[in-house]
């Protein structure tokens, strides 16, 4: 099924798990793809695959390995495998999320699965895979995926700084999201295993050699990738502003959560409740405009800390300040913050919380 139509006149089709692109003429292509990825000038297609089993039938990516898998879902669709270069995840094609912009002849196309939840990351944070020979085992499910078309013609240098522009707008898009990184405490930068392919079209008349931020292909780039990215994400997991308005989402990165808070009510409240009523009381705090803004402000303290662009000592003159006024502003007292380690400073702000849920059942019960 045609799901699109491209400025360079490529359709994109929906093939059951695949997006795919059948090049109407010569493209230039530069992919991170380990099937017949780099800079091409030879490829007849393109594709994203979801490469989820379907239920009741076994993973062709752990059976076969990865490449001979693609090869194989290639063949599916009729393509020519040593011609095509293709992409894997386990985002569903059905949420693929498509954006387009233009300044005068000039037409660029973002076409995006994605999802951040399982495997995002920040560059730079601990890793372990190493050998070659994991590669049939890599994990696919936080995969996000970039076609980006432009309907202009390029050198393979320009294509380059294309995909640089386009991975600095995934990366903003992300922060912008506040999504968190699964290995680190920091804001993530992209998954483990994302993929980009740049598309130019050597026959048009348009001939560009810019495409940093400077150039209005790298504003359309950042522009489309941007609104993409955050829309296949919303389609994917939900990700979105709605809902990152959360203390217990914002906290997470920073291994804060409901089990935590519990154990501290459970430990130190005179009369604990049972874990269903603290859990439906977390949950009306957990989007609290007030406390979403307090731990907001403190978590970014930390990154601050973490970034060495505060210092120990105006860190914890600053988290315990937030301290006093989100505990006055809720009625607690506010702990004390012991140390000027990480860990001190999360065990002070979720003693607070535990302090506002124990609160709450104090106002709730007359007390």
């Amino acid at each position: 099924m045609e799901i699109y139509q491209l400025a360079n006149g490529d359709s994109v089709y929906r093939r059951h798990k695949s997006i795919v692109i059948p090049f109407a003429a010569v493209r230039k292509v530069l992919s991170t793809s380990v099937m017949n990825g780099g800079y091409r000038e030879d490829l007849t297609a393109v594709f994203n695959h979801d490469c989820s089993p379907e239920t009741g039938t076994a993973s062709g990516l752990q059976a076969s390995g990865y490449e001979a898998y693609m090869c194989s879902v290639a063949e599916n669709m009729g393509l020519n495998p040593p011609h095509v270069s293709g992409m894997a995840t386990a985002a569903l094609m059905d949420n693929v999320a498509i954006q387009a912009d233009e300044y005068k002849n000039l037409n660029v196309a973002a076409l995006v699965t994605g999802g951040i939840e399982v495997n995002g990351g920040r560059v730079g944070d601990p890793a372990a895979y190493f050998k070659p020979v994991e590669r049939s085992s890599l994990q696919k499910s936080g995969t996000i995926n970039i076609i980006l078309s432009v309907n202009a013609d390029m050198p393979p240098g320009t294509l380059a700084r294309a995909l640089v522009t386009c991975t600095e707008a995934k990366t903003a898009a992300l922060q912008e999201l506040m999504a968190g990184s699964k290995y680190s405490s920091g804001l993530a930068t992209g998954s483990g295993t994302d993929q980009t392919m740049i598309i130019a079209n050597p026959s048009s008349p348009l001939y560009l050699e810019s495409a940093g931020k400077h150039s209005k292909l790298g504003e359309l780039i950042g522009n489309v990738v941007k609104k993409a990215v955050k829309e296949a994400l919303f389609k994917q997991t939900g990700l979105s502003p709605e809902k990152q308005h959360s203390l217990l989402r914002r906290l997470q990165r920073f291994g804060v959560n409901e089990e935590m808070i519990w154990e501290k009510h459970r430990n130190f409240c005179r009369n604990p409740i049972d874990r269903a009523r603290f859990r439906e009381l977390l949950s009306c705090l957990d989007r609290q405009d007030g406390l979403v803004v307090f731990t907001s402000l403190y978590v970014h303290l930390l990154d601050q800390l973490n970034w060495q662009l505060l210092s120990p000592e105006e860190v914890y003159w600053g988290g315990t300040a937030l301290l006093a006024v989100a505990a006055r502003q809720f009625g607690v007292e506010a702990p004390s913050i012991t140390g000027t380690d990480m860990e001190a400073y999360l065990e002070a702000w979720a003693s607070m919380l535990a302090g506002i849920v124990e609160q709450t059942v104090k106002k709730e019960s007359g007390g």
